[in-house]
């Protein structure tokens, strides 16, 4: 369990993250800010601490409900880890609240059961990732990173629901049928998880290159994000 990890970490003593460089002449990098919305204090509690303990990785926000993340005066944060069942307004429900506020905020869902219909709305919501709280801290870690760097982290089993899902929910094949070649091969690349610079080096292009495209894909799909983008090529059968 996350939980019990994570309390070992905190046992081990980890060193606290150093946001910057303190060596003169070295580039300082910004960590990823991460916030945690999660009901169990223990859970929420080891959780921060993990992250806390991370190099490259910063807690900003720690928070029983999405009411109460919400109303929090914190800084906005890059990634956030967001339980599926709260009181009050649902994690699921709390997706599209969070884009609201801050529309450039990767969310990853985190969850003890593999509940398809909340699998679907999370995602259909805006989503970019979907972890069951079992997940070893090492790839909860990794997952962090990818999400920020706009990849779509899930547990195996739960991207097998998601393809059958969507493939359950299939869409006319017309609405992609106006997207070049090109334009298919980085969809299909951000469909597995890829991120902007992944994507460009797997095609052999710059990462604004990739940028323009995913934008002339929005634009042409009519959607919003990567998972809006994702889910019309998957029911469509494009992938």
């Amino acid at each position: 369990m996350i939980v019990l990890l994570a309390n070992m970490a905190i046992n081990a003593n980890l060193s606290p993250m150093q946001a910057s460089s303190t060596r003169a002449g070295t580039t300082q990098i910004s960590p990823i800010r991460v916030a945690i919305v999660e009901d169990d204090r223990v859970a929420r509690e080891g959780l921060a601490a993990l992250i806390a303990g991370t190099a490259g990785l910063a807690c900003v926000g720690r928070y029983r409900s999405v009411e109460e993340a919400l109303a929090s005066a914190d800084s906005k944060p890059d990634v956030l880890l967001l339980d599926i069942h709260l009181p009050g307004v649902s994690g699921t429900e709390g997706v599209r609240l969070f884009l609201r506020r801050w529309p450039a905020l990767h969310i990853v869902m985190l969850t003890v059961f593999e509940e398809s219909e909340h699998i679907f709305e999370a995602i259909c919501n805006g989503a970019c990732g979907y972890l069951l709280k079992k997940t070893p801290p090492a790839k909860l870690l990794e997952a962090i990173t990818e999400a920020h760097q706009g990849g779509a982290p899930m547990s195996p089993s739960i991207a097998r629901q998601v393809v059958r899902l969507f493939r359950a929910n299939a869409a006319p094949r017309q609405a992609i049928e106006n997207l070049s070649d090109r334009e298919t091969e980085v969809l299909g690349l951000l469909a597995e998880g890829y991120s902007y610079t992944g994507i460009g080096g797997q095609l052999g292009i710059s990462a604004n290159t990739v940028r323009n495209y995913i934008r002339s894909i929005y634009e042409k799909l009519h959607v919003h994000s990567r998972s809006e983008a994702v889910s019309k090529a998957i029911r469509s059968g494009l992938i």
